[in-house]
């Protein structure tokens, strides 16, 4: 277990989750989600604040509860424990951060495109995260 390289795994996983949400900016697809804004909302900050929030979550707080589970997730290896969690880090989007930005849960607000796509970019995240650390604490 190490946070540290968890913090290091969800930093990168965070900046690949990152492009990914740019390019949907502008393709304009979905245009009625932002998470980014969703978040900068929440702070009532500065548009910078969403995405110092976007990092914090999910280089910080996603990166140290991964190092901190990852023995106890399901899988042999870091991809499949990194899916499982990106899984358990939607589901806690659905049912605790849309419902707080005013989307209701699962973002029916919204409608069901919008469960597919963050379930798609949750599971990169969790891949991501999940090879990462893996590589970084030499485990499989």
């Amino acid at each position: 277990m190490n946070p540290l390289k968890g913090v290091v795994a969800g930093f990168i996983a965070t900046v690949v989750l990152s492009i990914l949400m740019i390019i949907k900016a502008f393709s304009h697809w979905l245009s009625a989600f932002n998470a980014i804004e969703a978040i900068h909302r929440l702070t009532g900050g500065l548009l910078v604040m969403g995405w110092v929030g976007h990092f914090v979550i999910g280089a910080i707080l996603w990166g140290v509860l991964f190092a901190l589970l990852y023995r106890r997730l399901p899988g042999n290896r870091g991809l499949v424990r990194g899916i499982v969690f990106g899984l358990f880090a939607w589901l806690a989007m659905m049912l605790l951060f849309l419902p707080v930005t005013g989307y209701g849960f699962f973002g029916i607000a919204i409608g069901w495109p919008l469960i597919g796509f963050t379930l798609a970019m949750h599971i990169v995240y969790g891949s991501v995260l999940g090879m990462s650390y893996a590589s970084l604490t030499g485990q499989r």
